[in-house]
């Protein structure tokens, strides 16, 4: 096994145990969890209202929102990135490698963080939060709680990474052909989630052409949520997060 492909399955063992600690957690700490990815998802869709709505940059935003922060359960398609580690590098470019270890990356950091802020959560005495206010409260109080602003920053720049390797990727000529013609021997070696999140990444970067009108603008507005989560006056914050968080939107 090579260093990448190392890298690659230790990211995925750290994911998998903080997903079966999660598994076998108490239910209110798996409520918590829940609460804390659905504040993040509706934050993700009012923060990116303009590029799921668009046209041409509607499918990347939704790859962003599916396979980054989404609360679908990835066992599946992380066991087989794991599985085939060592296959990946030998069979495709060195790109794809890399994006399949920012990928793992990428989730081992959100699944560290999400469990802390979960775990945080979960310790607030009293009634779960009802309203988007009291939502928004608690979500901040547990982010400052938790702090970690180096592995937030991080976390940022390992999506930011994963989308510009993916930009790359699809730029390598015949790689999408390559995909298509790997479909039946993916599905008959078990390995047809990973095939789907090769193709759906490859297919929503490819659909927006040139990336930069994105990716630009992912950076700045995540850095302006995070940096006001950690040193905005609370009041103006919470409010601004209630508002993400609101029906409405």
């Amino acid at each position: 096994m090579t260093p990448t492909a190392d890298t690659l399955r230790n990211h995925l063992v750290e994911v998998e145990r903080l997903r079966q600690a999660a598994f076998d957690a108490p239910a209110n700490v798996r409520a918590a969890l829940a609460g804390v990815r659905s504040v993040q998802v509706q934050r993700f869709h009012f923060t990116y209202a303009d590029f799921l709505a668009s046209p041409r940059h509607g499918q990347a935003a939704r790859f962003f929102l599916n396979e980054l922060y989404g609360s679908h359960d990835y066992r599946q398609r992380d066991a087989q990135f794991a599985r085939i580690a060592g296959a990946i590098e030998r069979l495709f470019p060195a790109k794809v490698m890399a994006l399949a270890v920012q990928l793992a990356e990428v989730h081992a950091l959100t699944e560290t963080l999400d469990w802390q802020l979960s775990q945080a959560w979960s310790a607030v005495p009293g009634a779960p939060p009802d309203t988007a206010e009291e939502t928004a409260g608690r979500y901040l109080a547990c982010w400052r709680q938790v702090g970690r602003p180096a592995d937030r920053e991080r976390q940022l720049q390992a999506v930011m990474a994963l989308g510009w390797q993916l930009a790359e990727v699809v730029r390598i000529p015949g790689l999408r052909m390559a995909l298509r013609l790997m479909r039946k021997p993916a599905h008959a070696a078990g390995l047809a989630v990973l095939q789907e999140v090769l193709e759906n990444g490859f297919d929503a970067f490819t659909s927006m052409g040139q990336p930069d009108g994105f990716l630009h603008e992912v950076h700045p507005r995540e850095s302006d949520w995070i940096g006001s989560f950690f040193a905005a006056e609370l009041p103006g914050i919470t409010q601004r997060l209630a508002s993400a968080l609101s029906p409405a939107n």
